[in-house]
């Protein structure tokens, strides 16, 4: 009854399944581990946000470049102030206001940018400080395109957008560290900024879709063994009712049924369907 398991045509099936469920599983088990990393990286970062600003300072080259274990981390620079900008539009305690970003330019020759502080919006900004200054704060990474306010540009002369190397390579003329400090301590009427999660460690939507995504590859591969299963149980129907030697009937044939399927199997596979 079973021979027709050894035809070519279910060689292929076999195969197909042998092959095509694994898989399933496999990218299925990839997708719930990919969730999994960014929920853990979520966790991390909250963690991580809790101690930010946090813990005992060490020298800024010793952070740098800044990474997802390195944001946050107080980091000590000293150097001479340089030149001073605003950045517009930043909120604090749910007041709009702006950041006051000044440049200390190290031994090296590179420029740290450092958030002073914030001021309401309205209020004039303090004068920038001048001669060298020691000052501890908590390190972070620059600011994205589309971040900040203004980051596509149009902002008056002495103001940024964003925080980042890039938006200060053509207004200083000398090299700027691709990160920035928010100081520890203010001064000049200003009020501290505290510091940011790391960007990209949220658990936004694409964590969701990993999670759809398993979902999906395990529904595929139980759909697979599901027809798989109902293709062997009609092949079974056929091959008795052909022992049985019943013919197909006139019926049958018009109505479209497989060749060599009787009435009764027709009736069968009707009320299957």
């Amino acid at each position: 009854m079973y021979r027709f398991l050894l035809t070519p045509r279910w060689w292929g099936i076999n195969v197909f399944v042998a092959l095509a469920i694994p898989f399933c599983i496999f990218m299925g088990s990839w997708q719930l581990g990919r969730f999994e990393d960014r929920v853990e990286g979520h966790r991390t970062a909250e963690r991580q946000s809790e101690q930010a600003g946090k813990g005992a300072a060490a020298p800024l080259t010793d952070l740098l470049p800044v990474t997802k274990e390195t944001s946050g981390k107080r980091a000590t620079v000293t150097g001479t102030w340089a030149d001073q900008f605003t950045v517009p539009d930043r909120e604090l305690d749910g007041k709009r206001g702006f950041y006051v970003l000044g440049l200390l330019k190290t031994d090296a020759g590179k420029a740290i940018p450092v958030v002073r502080g914030w001021v309401p919006a309205g209020t004039k900004e303090p004068s920038a400080p001048t001669g060298e200054a020691t000052l501890t704060g908590a390190l972070q990474a620059s600011e994205s395109a589309g971040s900040g306010a203004g980051a596509a540009g149009g902002l008056p002369e002495g103001q940024l957008g964003m925080i980042s190397a890039a938006s200060l390579v053509n207004l200083v003329p000398y090299d700027v560290y691709d990160a920035w400090i928010t100081a520890d301590r203010a001064a000049d009427g200003l009020r501290p900024v505290p510091p940011k999660a790391a960007q990209g460690t949220g658990l936004d939507l694409k964590a969701f879709q990993n999670l759809g995504y398993t979902g999906e590859w395990f529904i595929f591969a139980g759909f697979v063994l599901f027809m798989w299963f109902r293709l062997f149980r009609r092949e079974v129907e056929f091959a008795r009712d052909a022992e049985l030697g019943l013919a197909p009937s006139d019926e049958t044939a018009a109505a479209g049924g497989r060749p060599g399927e009787s009435a009764p199997a027709e009736a069968r596979r009707t009320a299957d369907a």
